[in-house]
């Protein structure tokens, strides 16, 4: 079993925990309560470099990576340094993370929220859309064409914008296939956890051009995000380092100066 197969396994179990307390028709009711998802592609596109900017306790490549006793303080620090968005992790066994920071980031900032999670049913979907999300991570590794279409269409249906993550060749064929407007090419390889900083740099020009980049892992600040930048990345996702970062507000305004003027 590979690492991600291990990660779906736990989500699956914790899910039908989640599930068991919360109906499919009190978590549809909750998200058709919730405010409306906010746009986050237009800010992506303009010219310059965007970050999203992680919420981020721990990972299993690298352990525990930063106390954060308060996500919601963390997140308003990201948003006054310019975060085009914010990406909340909630998954718990790996990353110590939960739907609750989310709610908690929902209600101290304005800034697109992306629910960072291995998600595979359309439960989860409508839970990250109640708990105040904006976007919504799909793993193509951790799905099949079936699944990633289904769950792409019920994350567009209500509104929100699905951030499509790949790790080669074949997986940006089937991203491109369902329509991904947002594509993230990530450096790791979650069946072995290992960095290839080189993997954006090779897929991206596989890339259209309507179609927003984003970069994942390996970015160690602005120098990182610069290559990236220089490579066809419209946007940078960073965690470790600016949750490891003293000055998170100073180190995301660095981040998104290497791409230019906004």
């Amino acid at each position: 079993m590979s690492v991600l197969d291990d990660i779906v396994a736990g989500v699956r179990e914790d899910l039908a925990a989640r599930r068991a307390r919360v109906g499919d028709a009190e978590l549809a009711a909750l998200a058709a309560a919730a405010a409306p998802a906010r746009p986050v592609l237009p800010a992506f596109r303009a010219p310059g470099l965007s970050v999203i900017a992680e919420v981020k306790r721990k990972s299993p490549s690298k352990g525990e990576l930063a106390d954060i006793p308060d996500p919601a303080a963390l997140a308003q620090a990201y948003a006054a340094g310019g975060a085009e968005a914010i990406s909340v992790l909630t998954e718990q066994r790996r990353f110590s993370g939960s739907l609750e920071d989310l709610r908690a980031v929902r209600a101290a900032v304005d800034t697109p929220l992306l629910r960072k999670d291995f998600v595979v049913t359309e439960y989860q979907v409508v839970e990250g859309r109640a708990a105040g999300a904006d976007l919504v991570l799909l793993i193509v590794a951790a799905l099949d064409d079936v699944q990633l279409k289904d769950l792409h269409q019920a994350i567009t249906g209500l509104g929100m914008t699905a951030l499509v993550e790949v790790h080669d060749e074949d997986e940006i064929d089937r991203a491109l296939a369902i329509g991904a407007e947002l594509v993230g090419v990530n450096a790791r390889n979650l069946k072995t956890l290992e960095v290839d900083p080189g993997v954006f740099g090779r897929l991206a020009g596989r890339l259209p051009a309507g179609v927003v980049k984003v970069a994942e892992s390996g970015i160690g600040g602005p120098v990182d995000a610069a290559r990236y930048a220089g490579e066809g990345a419209d946007v940078v996702l960073v965690g470790e380092a600016l949750v490891k970062d003293g000055d998170p507000r100073t180190a995301v305004a660095a981040m998104r100066a290497v791409g230019g003027q906004r």
